[in-house]
């Protein structure tokens, strides 16, 4: 239904913009010409269209933003529907970032929001250069490490800063934060601050399972590899139903073998995509935080967050705001090598472990390059299948025998990070 309101959204920013406020940013100059170039002139990217990805977008087209361009890489599913309210059952299988665009446009005249169907990882350095603040709703660490890595190598190549604000939630909990690159601590500063992601042991699934999860993780870990359901070399769509499908009646067959209860088609697919739980009005609350502080920064009428807020709505709500220093050895806006201490008989099989998933480098696909007695060498690189093959015998060298030296330096690159990581080997 098209919307026949008459709201004077520039009523409401005039009463933020022609006039001082209680705690104004010292640069701030109220002034009538705020309105038009916020509304004409600044320009937006929300990335995520998801549960608080919606919320954003929404509180941005309220709020006065007319220049928004919306990322997601995902497609609408029916257990959207109940949190992700501009999404409708006709939506269904569409793109997340087209039908919330569509649908904020049909009910607020006068916005030009663009949407882009695309992974955050298709564009280049210029697509992000045109925009004045970055917004991310994401669900998904690997992507907010990418977009962070993405802004500073921005700011350091381009010497140009773009504030980025993150938003999170997990069931009744939640955080808004600014990062501005090069200036306050980074996303990859506090990666300790995100929960780990469950995991659970393989000889726990395999032998004793307990949980349904417990039979989920079996039927998609052990049994899909070796039945191969859907054909040879066919990996686990989270997002195909026939795929969920065979997983859901799989795990029921094992639960029923073991007195297990509780798998159901929605678990199998939260625990095969691990889906974080959501709650409408966290994520309300974090994207109003979030488009808040984006209109401080956008307008400077008021002074920021510095540079960090959580949210707690368990037992009653609470909120606290801190500063989140910048860690001296970032991986990211350190600039600096990493140190790792060795001897020199290990292998560099045991370099590949010290920077994996399981550590703070948490580095998944890395290649590894380093110039060996004047010689530009790779020595493995684990995102192209062939040249994995070829390198993997390196792996079984210790560095001894790959003629490193006390200090050599490895230049790791990750799909995961825009720019190269540099590792100092110190050999004992």
């Amino acid at each position: 239904m098209e919307c026949t309101n008459t709201i004077n959204y520039d009523l409401h920013l005039s009463r933020l913009l022609v006039r001082q406020g209680s705690n104004p940013d010292p640069d701030f100059v109220p002034s009538p010409n705020m309105v038009p170039m916020l509304q004409d002139q600044c320009k937006i990217l929300v990335v995520g269209a998801g549960g608080l990805g919606c919320e954003i977008i929404k509180c941005l087209a309220m709020t006065g933003f007319r220049a928004v361009h919306v990322i997601d890489m995902d497609t609408i599913d029916l257990s959207n529907l109940n949190r992700q309210f501009l999404f409708t059952p006709d939506d269904i299988g569409k793109p997340k970032a087209e039908a919330a665009v569509r649908a904020v446009m049909k009910r607020i005249p006068g916005l030009r929001y663009v949407a882009h169907y695309n992974k955050i990882q298709d564009f280049d350095d210029d697509f992000y250069l045109q925009f004045n603040i970055v917004i991310c709703g994401l669900d998904s660490v690997y992507a907010r490490r990418w977009m962070n890595s993405t802004l500073l190598n921005i700011a350091i190549q381009r010497e140009s800063i773009i504030p980025f604000l993150d938003g999170g939630t997990e069931a009744f909990k939640g955080h808004c934060r600014v990062v501005i690159p090069t200036k306050t601590a980074c996303i990859e500063c506090n990666m300790d601050l995100y929960p780990p992601q469950q995991n659970f042991p393989l000889c726990t699934i395999a032998n004793t399972p307990r949980l349904p999860e417990h039979c989920v993780e079996y039927a998609k870990i052990v049994l899909w590899p070796k039945e191969e359901p859907f054909g040879s070399g066919v990996g686990v769509d989270g997002d195909n139903p026939d795929h969920i499908t065979w997983l859901y009646k799989t795990a029921v067959d094992r639960a029923k073998s073991y007195n297990i209860s509780g798998v159901t088609y929605r678990l199998t697919q939260g625990v095969t995509k691990r889906i974080i739980p959501a709650v409408a009005s966290t994520n309300a609350t974090i994207a109003a935080a979030c488009v808040t502080e984006c209109l401080k920064i956008a307008t400077s009428s008021y002074n920021y967050l510095d540079n960090y807020m959580m949210f707690n709505n368990v037992d009653g709500i609470y909120t606290f705001a801190f500063t989140s220093e910048r860690k001296e050895n970032c991986l990211v806006c350190s600039r600096c090598s990493q140190e790792l201490s060795f001897s020199a008989s290990d292998k560099l099989q045991v370099f590949l472990d010290k920077i994996g998933e399981e550590t703070g480098f948490n580095l998944k696909k890395p290649t590894l390059t380093a110039n060996i007695a004047g010689e530009n060498r790779t020595l493995y690189m684990s995102n192209l299948a062939q040249m994995e093959e070829v390198l993997r015998p390196n792996l079984e060298k210790t560095f001894k025998e790959l003629d490193f030296v006390d200090g050599q330096e490895v230049i790791v690159t990750d799909p995961g990070m825009k720019m190269p990581v540099h590792f100092q080997v110190h050999l004992e």
